[in-house]
């Protein structure tokens, strides 16, 4: 199960972020789960959404520079080396990582990745029973 995630390019300026978000939210579009890369002059914002292609497209007619990509959520608890288990599916396999970020929310956690090879990534974790989230599963946590 791939989830479509927004990634965002922003100028690294004042009041950029939050005009982004902003615009999400004045039409409803609920932010699940959001990181930031950044440079001294741009960031990559990363988010799942309630509406990815809502959110997509209201983010291009207002002028931002946004992707659609797929990414792979996996349900994990929030005990300490749960990630570290989880991720070690992965790496058993050879399978590189591109990105990571996680979240936690009392004893349950996600963890969103964008892998090398996303195919062989999914095979991975259902034949070692981990549990993929969906988009809107990520609310339940």
């Amino acid at each position: 199960m791939l989830i479509k995630q927004l990634s965002v390019f922003l100028e690294n300026k004042s009041g950029r972020l939050s005009e982004a978000l902003s615009a999400l939210g004045d039409e409803n579009i609920n932010i699940k789960a959001l990181t930031i890369a950044d440079t001294q002059e741009f960031g990559i914002v990363r988010m799942i959404v309630s509406d990815p292609e809502k959110g997509f497209s209201i983010l291009r007619a207002k002028g931002f520079s946004v992707n659609l990509v797929d990414v792979i959520s996996i349900a994990t608890s929030s005990e300490c080396g749960s990630f570290a288990v989880a991720l070690k599916v992965l790496s058993d396999e050879n399978i590189s990582i591109e990105y990571i970020y996680a979240f936690s929310v009392a004893d349950k956690a996600a963890i969103v990745l964008r892998t090398e090879d996303t195919d062989k990534a999914l095979k991975a974790i259902q034949r070692n029973n981990m549990e993929l989230l969906g988009g809107n599963e990520m609310s339940d946590l």
